[in-house]
């Protein structure tokens, strides 16, 4: 079981500031892979296609769409891969980690209800397992996402905030760039986040698969 990195120094959005230096267990080991002792193969992982550069500037872009009031979400739909699963509300740990979704559960994620809510300005989080102990979970094939794919998010108001997919990236943990993924944006953004990257035995995943959405539209 290891950490991966959350948020890192630098500016953030307010409503994530206290996350700062935050690390959370991820909880996906991939004990299942080589369950009997024969190889199972992981979930997929993003391709070079897949990536954007320049996504470090995004805090200046205009919003696609007119901004959503705060609500907070209670629902996660990823057509294209096949997600359908309710969000619970993640806060930090006493030792200052993310918490995370019973990994028990693999049909769940979660949200950071202390930052920004899916659809209002600045960046929003949603994590969730890439597998548990039985096989996979929730974000398994996050990193077969596509650009142009559409994430919708159900809020509590009754609304759906709809995103579209930026850029689906991988990083190992040890470069994982936290003002990229974390930092301000003026415009509604949202990010989604597993484990992905090389497979050890020993640690589990090497790194995080990331998704990179912005708002543009609701219903």
């Amino acid at each position: 079981m290891r950490r991966f990195p959350w948020i890192g120094s630098g500016v953030r959005d307010p409503a994530n500031a206290a996350m700062a230096a935050v690390t959370v267990f991820a909880l996906c080991s991939g004990v299942w892979l080589l369950r009997d002792g024969v190889a199972t193969q992981g979930p997929p992982q993003p391709s070079a296609a897949q990536a954007r550069a320049g996504l470090d500037g995004r805090a200046g872009e205009r919003p696609a769409v007119p901004a959503l009031p705060p609500s907070p979400p209670d629902r996660i739909r990823i057509p294209a891969i096949r997600v359908n699963a309710p969000l619970t509300g993640l806060g930090l740990t006493r030792t200052g980690s993310l918490d995370v979704p019973p990994a028990a559960d693999e049909n769940l994620a979660g949200w950071y209800e202390s930052g920004t809510t899916p659809g209002e300005p600045g960046t929003a989080i949603v994590a969730g397992h890439v597998d548990n102990a039985d096989g996979p979970a929730v974000f398994f094939d996050l990193g077969a996402l596509a650009r142009g794919s559409t994430i919708e998010v159900d809020r509590r108001d009754g609304g759906v905030a709809v995103f579209t997919v930026d850029a689906v990236e991988v990083y190992d943990a040890k470069d994982f760039p936290d003002e990229k993924v974390y930092g301000p944006a003026r415009r509604p953004e949202l990010r989604v986040i597993t484990c992905g990257g090389g497979y050890s035995r020993g640690t589990g995943y090497q790194g995080n698969v990331v998704v990179f959405a912005h708002l543009t539209g609701s219903r």
